[in-house]
């Protein structure tokens, strides 16, 4: 639509009009700026980004703002422009530390005539999330069985608390964490985990649960997730016709809506103290007048898990996880202020943070765009891009739009690289929703997720500098440099596929 009235305009106009948006660079200037992108450079700055000296990164740490200001003081150095928060190269978000009081915290059954209440210095356990300000309540929505995360119905979820039961007598199959991850996302209140954990494995959990935790954004914006023994809300189970054992043991998912139980969550917690933890964003502008307003936007996150004292090697150095893929966006960023090598549309370089936490800095961004969320056109994410295969990349993601079609035509214009970029080969794991692209996802950025898959040293303080494949690593990059000057020339910016789109944004939306 944009350059519809070009066709009615006399010829005489048509130079200078040509003039205003300039032709994609030449090829040997591509070529001599994914040059630039070397096997040397990415072993020295995956060295930098995972040396001891870091301690991990954790977030937050005085390691991981110092690789925050790493990647802010190569960004200035190759000429981009600060993308953060009041002309900084960042932004900030805070974390708080804080503590449940169990003595104060309940969570109520009330069904027919029968009332049960558990206490979470008894028979319940915060596990994840945090305490909401105010106490949680309603009809729950329950699943259980053999619990499918395809069979979801995620609007059904939406504003409810979510009843799950689960056998702990039993190893957890992998479908019911995955259900757990989706439930997550589909604006649930809160989840309520009906256990039948021995006495020894639950004194553990309630130890666990008065420990400060960490969490982001504020009271009101924490889903909590709990977990209560049977033992404790068995009469109001029985009340509302829920036998735990038999939904356990149903042969397929067991989804609806318990009519007539009411279940009432109060969760009391204090703040100990807080902190903030960094993003750095970095913007190339494009050569385009109209389309350099659009981005295409890099992702990688800086952060790993720290240190574990005690240990013989306690530093967490995440070399793969994902010091890899944050040393890719310096080396695409480096490629793309090249000379000649600048795209029609802009290019946002994004290292988050709290990853390994939860997706926090990824999530703080989608909700805090630091250019209009809408002009993102693409989202590309690495994480774990320097290990296993030496000629094959998983790009996680394609059969969502069109930008898997891109994908695969400029993997084939370039067999130089010998680079193949695949499908997701663990669509059990459900990698699609454990990085950060999701968070670009689910608000409307088309996505490709780039991703070597786990090893051994995953989540260990041996994913160390030294088993870094940089030679592979720099044909990723290439490849990934040229998906870029493809989708930051294009007339039309990319498009999802419908189906997709009402999964995954307008679920998001919806909830």
């Amino acid at each position: 639509m944009r350059h519809s009235s070009l066709l009615i305009l006399p010829l005489a106009l048509a130079v200078p009009l040509a003039a205003q948006s300039p032709a994609p660079a030449a090829p040997s200037a591509l070529g001599a700026a994914a040059a630039t992108i070397t096997p040397a450079d990415v072993a020295r700055r995956v060295g930098v980004i995972a040396h001891d000296s870091m301690m991990g990164r954790d977030t937050p740490s005085p390691g991981l703002e110092k690789t925050a200001r790493y990647l802010a003081d190569e960004f200035r150095r190759f000429g981009l422009k600060p993308g953060g928060e009041n002309g900084t190269w960042f932004q900030r978000y805070t974390i708080a530390r804080r503590r449940l009081d169990a003595g104060a915290s309940r969570i109520t059954f009330v069904a027919g005539g029968a009332r049960s209440a558990a206490r979470f210095d008894r028979d319940a356990a915060l596990t994840f999330g945090g305490a909401p300000a105010r106490p949680v309540a309603g009809t729950p929505y329950l699943l259980a069985g053999a619990l499918d995360p395809a069979r979801i119905d995620r609007s059904a979820l939406k504003g409810r608390l979510l009843l799950v039961v689960l056998d702990y007598a039993k190893p957890r199959p992998p479908a019911a964490q995955q259900a757990l991850g989706v439930a997550l996302q589909t604006g649930v209140r809160g989840i309520v985990l009906i256990s039948n954990r021995d006495s020894a494995e639950l004194a553990e959990r309630l130890a666990r649960q008065s420990q400060p935790q960490l969490s982001v954004g504020s009271r009101d914006d924490l889903v909590p997730v709990v977990e209560v023994h049977e033992r404790a809300i068995r009469p109001a189970l029985g009340a509302a016709g829920l036998d735990p054992a038999r939904l356990r043991a149903a042969d397929s998912m067991v989804a609806r809506v318990v009519e007539g139980l009411t279940v009432e969550l109060a969760l009391r917690a204090e703040v100990l103290d807080s902190a903030s933890a960094p993003n750095t964003i970095g913007i190339l502008e494009g050569s385009d007048p109209e389309l350099k307003h659009e981005y295409v936007v890099y992702s990688a996150h800086m952060d790993h898990v720290g240190i574990a004292p005690g240990r013989p090697d306690s530093i967490y150095n995440g070399a793969d996880d994902d010091a890899s893929g944050t040393a890719g966006l310096v080396e695409l960023a480096e490629a793309f202020a090249q000379p000649g090598a600048r795209p029609k549309r802009s290019i946002l370089f994004v290292g988050v943070s709290g990853e390994e936490k939860g997706l926090w800095g990824s999530a703080h961004f989608a909700e805090h765009p630091t250019v209009p969320l809408r002009s993102m056109v693409a989202n590309i994410n690495m994480d774990m891009i320097g290990r296993n295969w030496k000629d094959t990349i998983v790009a996680i993601g394609k059969e969502h739009s069109d930008l898997g079609a891109t994908l695969e035509r400029v993997n084939a214009a370039h067999p130089e690289l010998r680079m193949t970029a695949i499908d997701d080969r663990w669509p059990e794991e459900n990698f699609y929703y454990r990085s950060d692209h999701f968070n670009f996802a689910r608000k409307g950025v088309p996505i490709l997720f780039f991703f070597n898959g786990v090893h051994p040293d995953y989540h260990q303080p041996s994913d160390s500098p030294e088993k870094i494949d940089a030679e592979k690593e720099a044909r990723i990059l290439r490849l990934l440099f040229y998906l870029g000057q493809e989708i930051g020339n294009a007339p039309e910016r990319p498009k999802w596929n419908p189906e997709s789109y009402r999964r995954i944004v307008e679920g998001a939306e919806a909830s």
